[in-house]
């Protein structure tokens, strides 16, 4: 399991003892972050945005709490799952955005962009119906297999770390994965998703 790294460690301990500006730079240097896991899982600008605020706001009142025994992100992300399923409890329609959204930083907004590997436009059209296709049949998904493609396969975490944010035994995460992966075969045809193969494990 990955543990918080030494800057990390440094603004938590000092916000843990009332320093405010510590708890603002601790939260602007994973804003963006924090964003990009809330949209993954949302796909909505509007929604990812209320999750992150509402994270933030737990974090807040929580972080006398944490203790180290994880990473920050992973806790954040954690706390970012629960905000998005008590925001699903109360309201189940969820607008769709394409990945030409924008993303919300510390230096404004920027476009989120497929990064184009191939300079044929026919390629480009094929990658960008390939990455469509994705994030339709990702969508679909039941919202707990969902958050398993998008923690794995987009946030590139290990199945340890998937288990301590979901607060669910290494084997559910395993299998649940498998499940999503699976589902997504039905759909499309073999191939990767955000860089890691979709065979099961």
């Amino acid at each position: 399991m990955q543990k918080v790294n030494l800057e990390d460690s440094i603004l938590i301990e000092r916000s843990q003892r009332g320093d405010q500006s510590s708890l603002d730079t601790l939260l602007r240097k994973h804003t963006e972050r924090a964003y990009q896991y809330a949209f993954r899982l949302t796909r909505s600008a509007d929604e990812a945005s209320d999750i992150v605020a509402e994270a933030f706001v737990r974090i807040y009142k929580a972080l006398a709490k944490f203790k180290g025994e994880s990473a920050f992100t992973t806790w954040l992300y954690r706390i970012e799952t629960n905000c998005f399923l008590d925001m699903r409890k109360k309201q189940r329609s969820r607008p769709s955005t394409s990945l030409d959204a924008a993303l919300i930083t510390e230096d404004g907004e920027l476009a989120l962009q497929i990064e184009d590997m191939s300079p044929s436009p026919h390629e480009l059209t094929e990658d960008r119906a390939r990455m469509s296709a994705i994030e339709r049949a990702v969508e679909d998904l039941p919202e707990y297999q969902r958050e398993m493609i998008v923690l794995y396969h987009a946030e590139m975490m290990s199945y340890e770390d998937i288990a301590h944010t979901l607060d669910l035994p290494i084997g559910t995460v395993k299998s649940r994965l498998n499940r999503a992966r699976v589902s997504l075969r039905d759909r499309l045809s073999p191939n990767t998703i955000f860089g890691r193969d979709l065979q099961t494990a």
